[in-house]
Formats: structure tokens, C-alpha cells, sequence
């Protein structure tokens, strides 16, 4: 689990932590042209030969031995692990000098500052935390940490504002039990459609509210946009902080209606069977901008902490054919549903329902927390089915 805090820093702190992210994503770049050079060669690069380099890269360069080895190893630990995530995810081979999804070079003025610190990197003394190369920081303590953190994590958001992010091992809480199951079906129109009518969560469309107010900022700043190489004038730095600072209380609305709404449905059942559902097709779609303002994946990963950390039973369901299998007698649809028709009916028992509906049903029935019904998951499906 992640406990995050405010930073209040001084003007020496913040010059210090700009100066390690400065030799940090130097290392960072450096990462990059090594991995496209030994790329290009035909090698591999892993992050052990990385972490030789970078002993070498701090023999010979002062102003980077000056800072502290720690957040530099990390971040070549965040580099392996970007690489090899981009590696496994793309399927295209045509361009091999230049791929989609690879990592690339962070420039200064566009990354944003992220220091990792490993347990041998900081400590909390007094109600500051000391971090790696002699840098304090004074954390809000807005709540206690309720156990030893293993690493934390600085970084800097778009306003400009620090935060410390700390790691610490998950602690249960549980609640009673209450011997009720769920079944969540995702969509667009309604967030999450459950089989019960009063957990079903509808959009509420958070960022189509601020649509207006946020295309005011952007034609601000597209009017105010300074020259190649010239700064920005008082006016586009306005408009730029009051953008980002709309685009991040956008965020936290839908992080905070899916937290809400997963600590309800947590708190009323024991058994959550939850649709596998990947919404990247979404952003190719008509609905990418609705999709988008909706947060399925956000609702989708806080109902899923929710669930582990109150220790309740959750299964995630293939969602293949959830749409035309039948909740009643099982039976599966000859052809796909398309997105305008709102209304399942099943042409074997002529039971009607509403398509989203139907699914969480089917996805209750899948996860297997009702043996009495019927077992929609092909194949292995029931005897009676199977009859029929």
C-alpha cells in the first residue's frame, strides 16, 4: 500500500532535489542511447550492465558522484522494467530503430521529477525525512504511517506541488460477513452494472462538466503560446497552471466517486466476481472520449484494492461472450449483439432483459457463486444445458 503526503520544502531543498533529478535523468538518458546502440548491434542490455556503466559514468564525472547512488540505481531499475514492459507489449516489428511504447529520452523541460528511495536511502527522524545526499524535507503529516515503509517515492506534480509516497506492507482490515455475491458488468453509459439496482454506479461525468472551463484555459494558452526557445509570458504560465490544476481536480473526482463506490460495495458483499475488462480498445473507438471521462480502469483497480484489503473474495471472469450467453438456461446467441441494441432476448427460453443486466448475471454465474444457477462459461457448461 502507498501512503502519500504533502512536501513543505525550503528553497535548499528544492534546489537540492531539482539538482538529483537533473543527474538522474542524465542516467536516465544515457540508459536510453546505450539500450539503442546496443540494439542496434544486434545485443541485448539488461540493467546489471547498465548498473556496471553507471560506476564508471560516476568515476569520471564529479558533478554525478556528487549525488546519491541511490535514486540513480532506481532509476535504472525503472528503466529495465520500462523496456522490458515495452518489449512485451508491442507486436510490430517493422520499425526496429524506433518503436512505439519504448522508452525515450526525458527532456528537461517536459518530465516530471520522480526520485525512488530504497530502505538504505532515507529515514524519518523528528518528523522530517532525510533522504540520500543530505536532503531534508518536511512531510504534513496528515495521518500516521501504520507500519515501517520499505521505500518512498518523490516526486512532482503539474502544479508544481512535491509529494513523498510511501511503500508499506498491506495490512487487512476485515469486515463482517454478510453471505451476499455481486456480479460487475463495465460500460460506458453506466460505469458498472451490477445485479443489484442500487450498487449500479452511473456516469458522472466529471471531466464533461469541466469541458467548457478547460477549453477557455487551452484556447489561452494556444493564443499566449511563446516562440521556440523563447520563455513563456505571465499570462501562458497562468493559463498553464490553471489548466493542470483543472485537469487534477477532474482526477481526483473520478478517483474519488470509484473509491466511495468500491468501499460500498465491499462493505455489502462477500463475493465480487468482476469482468476482466480492458478498456484500451475504447480509445480507438467513437466512445474514446466518454470511455476516457468515465475511468473504467481506475474504478476497476480501486474496487480491486478494496476488495484484497478488506479481504473479500474476488474473481476476475473472462468477459467473452457475456453479452450473448443467457442467465436463465445458459443458452449462447448465433450472432454478436451490436452496441445499439440495449435489450438481450434469449431465443431458446425467450427470457428478455437488459443487456448489461444479463451480463453481471452471467459473470456471477461464471465466477461460480451460485452452483444452483446456470453455468454460462464454455465449455464445461451444465448437464441441463448441454441437454438442451
Amino acid at each position: 500500500m502507498r501512503y502519500t503526503y504533502r512536501l513543505r520544502l525550503s528553497a535548499t531543498a528544492r534546489r537540492a532535489l531539482g539538482q538529483e533529478w537533473g543527474r538522474c535523468r542524465w542516467v536516465w538518458n544515457q540508459c536510453v542511447a546505450e539500450s539503442r546502440t546496443a540494439h542496434q548491434a544486434g545485443e541485448a542490455i539488461g540493467p546489471a550492465a547498465l548498473d556496471r556503466k553507471l560506476t564508471g559514468w560516476r568515476a569520471e564525472r564529479d558533478w554525478l558522484s556528487a549525488g546519491a547512488s541511490v535514486p540513480q540505481q532506481q532509476i535504472i531499475r525503472d528503466f529495465g522494467r520500462s523496456r522490458a514492459k515495452a518489449l512485451k507489449d508491442i507486436k510490430d516489428r517493422v520499425s526496429q530503430q524506433r518503436r512505439a511504447g519504448m522508452p525515450r529520452f526525458k527532456k528537461k523541460d517536459l518530465a516530471a521529477p520522480t526520485l525512488n528511495y530504497t530502505l538504505r536511502g532515507f529515514r524519518i527522524k523528528g518528523g522530517l525525512l532525510h533522504l540520500a545526499g543530505g536532503v531534508v524535507v518536511r512531510p504534513v503529516w496528515s495521518r500516521e504511517l501504520p507500519a515501517t515503509p520499505s521505500s518512498v517515492r518523490v516526486f512532482r506534480d503539474g502544479l508544481g506541488h512535491w509529494y513523498a509516497s510511501f511503500v508499506i506492507p498491506a495490512q487487512a482490515e476485515s469486515l463482517p460477513p454478510t453471505g451476499r455475491s455481486i456480479g460487475i458488468d463495465w460500460g460506458v453509459t453506466t460505469i458498472a452494472t451490477t445485479t443489484s439496482d442500487a450498487h449500479d454506479l452511473p456516469h458522472p461525468q466529471h471531466g464533461r462538466r469541466a469541458a467548457a472551463k478547460l477549453a477557455h484555459y487551452q484556447k489561452l494558452m494556444a493564443r499566449r503560446r511563446p516562440q521556440k526557445g523563447q520563455p513563456g509570458s505571465r499570462g501562458y504560465k497562468k493559463a498553464k497552471r490553471q489548466t493542470a490544476k483543472l485537469h487534477k481536480k477532474i482526477a481526483r473526482q473520478r478517483q474519488d466517486t470509484a473509491r466511495k463506490w468500491a468501499k460500498s460495495v465491499a462493505r455489502e458483499f462477500d463475493q465480487i466476481a468482476v469482468e476482466n475488462f480492458r478498456p484500451k480498445f475504447l480509445a480507438k473507438s467513437t466512445m474514446a472520449r466518454k470511455a476516457a471521462d468515465a475511468a473504467i480502469g481506475a474504478t476497476k483497480t480501486a474496487l480491486l484494492e478494496m476488495g484484497r484489503k478488506h479481504g473479500r473474495d474476488m474473481r476476475l471472469v473472462n468477459p467473452a461472450h457475456t453479452t450473448m450467453d443467457c442467465r436463465m438456461c445458459g443458452a449462447r446467441a448465433k450472432h454478436r449483439l451490436p452496441l445499439s441494441e440495449r435489450t438481450y432476448g434469449c431465443e431458446h427460453c425467450g427470457f428478455t432483459s437488459p443487456r448489461d443486466k444479463n451480463s453481471a448475471h452471467v459473470i456471477l454465474n461464471r465466477a461460480g457463486f451460485r452452483p444452483a444457477g446456470a453455468d454460462c462459461a464454455r465449455p464445461g457448461r451444465s448437464p441441463s444445458v448441454q441437454a438442451a
